[in-house]
């Protein structure tokens, strides 16, 4: 019987020993999820596949740099995130907010896919990366500060007044 580690299992395998073998458990269980990181920030599908293994690339040769285990979520993020301003530098266009129909198909609902759609357009480009870290991506605030290189406080901040914001833009039902 195959051994099927979780995420957090796989990540800290590869870690304590990073071969091509714990090095394959944590590309099949990552690598779509920086996939949709791509994805949710505009980019087709083929792009967001290569960006994605680009990002898995630099994992696999940056892992012995990790200073501190547990912050290897944030470590991801912070990666994919450089890639994606390298990508913006190379191409010197930047994708546009999520399709509608991506937010569908990902989402199960579509009625949540268009107004998520809606309000992201309403925030600006820092504001619409901290909200997509903290609720797509599930990020704490100090995993976000450190993805974005910014205090803790001005993550939190960015938060609350987007929050602010859409509660103005769309009622109090946000």
């Amino acid at each position: 019987m195959a051994f099927n580690p979780n995420e957090e299992e796989a990540v800290a395998l590869f870690l304590a020993r990073p071969t091509v073998e714990t090095y394959s458990a944590v590309f099949r269980l990552l690598a779509p999820r920086v996939q949709a990181y791509f994805r949710a920030r505009g980019y087709d599908a083929a792009a967001a596949e290569d960006l994605s293994q680009e990002v898995m690339l630099v994992v696999y040769r940056e892992s012995r740099r990790l200073r501190e285990k547990g912050a290897f979520q944030p470590w991801l993020f912070k990666i994919s995130r450089n890639v994606m301003l390298q990508d913006y530098r190379r191409a010197t266009r930047r994708p546009q907010i999520v399709e509608i129909t991506e937010m569908e198909s990902s989402a199960g609902d579509p009625l949540a896919g268009l107004q998520f759609a809606q309000w992201m357009k309403c925030l600006n480009d820092d504001e619409r990366e901290t909200v997509m870290l903290r609720y797509v991506e599930g990020l704490e605030y100090h995993e976000i500060a450190e993805v974005l290189g910014i205090p803790i406080g001005t993550a939190q901040w960015r938060i609350f007044s987007s929050k602010k914001k859409l509660a103005a833009s769309f009622g109090h039902g946000v």
